[in-house]
């Protein structure tokens, strides 16, 4: 055989062993493009199977406060995981993928969910795409060239409720003596106008400050009717100065943080028996109420609340806004209260996006009263595991 041969004959060698790395690392690198794609595929999927599972158990839990129903903390979560895509597909859930029970802080800082302990305080959801699961297992797009079809990720949330230290914080300004007619410096039947009206206790049942005071009481009755364990204190406000023989102060404690709801009522009677001129400091009431809610009275596990009720315009002391960030830095959150449309409504807008919380606005006596008890329905809600 001649040298040529041989080098021909070696150079088919060599174009065949190449032939077969080429495809050998062609199958390899197939293989590893699908593999990324499943595996970035399955990371997404997990990522929306948390979503889904922890709006699920967010719902349930604050459906649970809000209606102090089983059942309908049980629908809730299936309805919110209905509303969330997971692979495509909405996530379908049955009763027995919702669990109520109660959860506890352990000293070690985590959560111990016990199932089917009462009064309920918790909601836990277990989010499965499992092939016997309403929304069965998720497929893969080159998983079956590895021999593997699917995969049935499964995740478990729990949203718990907390308890409250919650202080009310109150408008008892001088507008709040008029009768709810919406008129300037219209007082009701029986309350000789101005000057003589406003050194008057306000009236007990046609006044501002009467609609506030029912209101102050729907909103006791809710708390004595949740599972959750709430702290009250009452603080008002309106402006310092001298006035009808005496001196008021821009705002007042009228009660620290008690478990004992008649005593506040006691101090919002005692309240109601006095004259309340003045003008409308708000950002003195809010830094009263931050006083109590970072005292000594507080627990250290319990949210900390403001329900803040206005029926005026600031215009005294430093901005509301400014004590609702320093609020928010002390993990204070802010509901407000407009009542009658002469309300800044938009600054009391502000007050409360500033720190998280929610705006009610009260046109009247009765909208002003279900506005205090939808937030004393409505508890803080966490998810805990």
């Amino acid at each position: 055989m001649t040298s040529t041969t041989l080098k021909h004959l070696k150079k088919k060698d060599r174009r065949a062993a190449m032939a077969v790395l080429v495809a050998v690392l062609l199958v390899v690198f197939v293989a590893m493009a699908a593999f990324s794609v499943d595996v970035a595929r399955m990371q997404l999927v997990r990522t929306e199977l948390r979503a889904a599972t922890d709006a699920s158990a967010r719902a349930g839990a604050e459906a649970l406060s809000r209606t102090q129903s089983g059942s309908a903390a049980v629908q809730a979560a299936i309805d919110a995981a209905a509303r969330n895509v997971t692979a495509g597909v909405p996530l379908l859930l049955t009763s027995d993928d919702v669990v109520l029970g109660a959860s506890t802080l352990q000293p070690d800082g985590t959560w111990l969910f016990t199932a089917g302990a009462q009064p309920f305080t918790a909601v836990r959801v277990s989010g499965n795409r499992s092939a016997t699961s309403q929304s069965g297992e998720v497929a893969l797009f080159f998983g079956p060239l590895l021999n593997v079809d699917s995969f049935a990720p499964v995740r478990v949330s729990t949203a718990s409720q907390l308890d409250r230290d919650i202080c009310l914080v109150l408008d008892r300004s001088g507008s709040m003596a008029w009768d709810l007619s919406g008129t300037d410096w219209s007082y009701p039947s029986g309350i000789p106008d101005y000057p003589d009206g406003y050194c008057m206790a306000p009236h007990p049942t046609l006044s501002r400050w009467a609609a506030a005071a029912v209101a102050h009481e729907a909103f006791i009755v809710e708390l004595e009717g949740t599972d959750q364990d709430e702290h009250l204190s009452l603080v008002t406000f309106a402006s310092a100065g001298n006035w009808c023989d005496g001196h008021y102060h821009a705002s007042d404690i009228e009660i620290g943080l008690t478990d004992n709801y008649n005593s506040v009522r006691s101090a919002m009677a005692e309240r109601s028996s006095h004259p309340i001129p003045g003008g409308t400091s708000i950002s003195a009431g809010i830094d009263d109420a931050v006083t109590i809610l970072t005292g000594s009275a507080i627990r250290p596990l319990a949210a900390k609340t403001i329900v803040l009720l206005t029926d005026g315009v600031h215009n005294s002391g430093r901005s509301p806004l400014e004590a609702a960030i320093d609020a928010n830095a002390l993990n204070i959150t802010i509901h407000t209260v407009t009542f009658s449309d002469g309300a800044d409504q938009q600054q009391m807008i502000d007050v409360a996006a500033a720190t998280g919380g929610n705006h009610y606005h009260a046109p009247d006596a009765q909208a002003l009263k279900a506005a205090f008890r939808e937030i004393a329905l409505t508890l803080p809600v966490v998810l805990t595991d």
